[in-house]
């Protein structure tokens, strides 16, 4: 699944969508890959010189992969989107860097009416850089 498709499951668009590719799905865990860019604004300011992805950046990717399994699966989401509502038990083990490419993991643990609880990882060389648990509700695509 490339950026064409994962477009038409999340609304995240350039430069915040922070998945490139999905690498595969399987029952309740994606796959996804990001490839660091050096040419990313955000890499001009944290930090001139010694240029680290931002967490927070990270952390996102999980969270946005973890939005594309919802709503790859049947009955997925049902027309509301995915929406985070809770973040818990952030571990930061390795930088990112440009260059990088971030292997991500996320998998549904459970699923309430519409919430789901999920936990997730990001690695690179196959080495734990985050891993995370967190949660997602859905609202309505169109609010009123």
């Amino acid at each position: 699944m490339q950026k064409v498709d994962i477009e038409a499951l999340i609304p995240h668009r350039a430069p915040f969508l922070l998945v490139d590719e999905v690498v595969a799905i399987d029952g309740n865990t994606i796959r996804t890959r990001k490839k660091v860019n050096g040419d990313d604004p955000v890499f001009k300011g944290h930090f001139p010189g010694f240029p680290i992805m931002p967490g927070v950046h990270i952390v996102e990717a999980i969270v946005q992969s973890g939005a594309i399994l919802i709503a790859h699966m049947p009955g997925g989401t049902l027309g509301l989107m995915p929406v985070l509502t809770r973040l818990n038990n952030g571990k930061f083990k390795q930088m990112v860097k440009p260059g990088d490419t971030v292997e991500i993991e996320a998998t549904l643990k459970e699923r309430m009416a519409n919430a789901f609880f999920m936990e997730g990882s990001a690695r690179v060389g196959g080495k734990l850089a985050v891993s995370i648990d967190f949660a997602c509700t859905g609202v309505p695509k169109n609010p009123a």
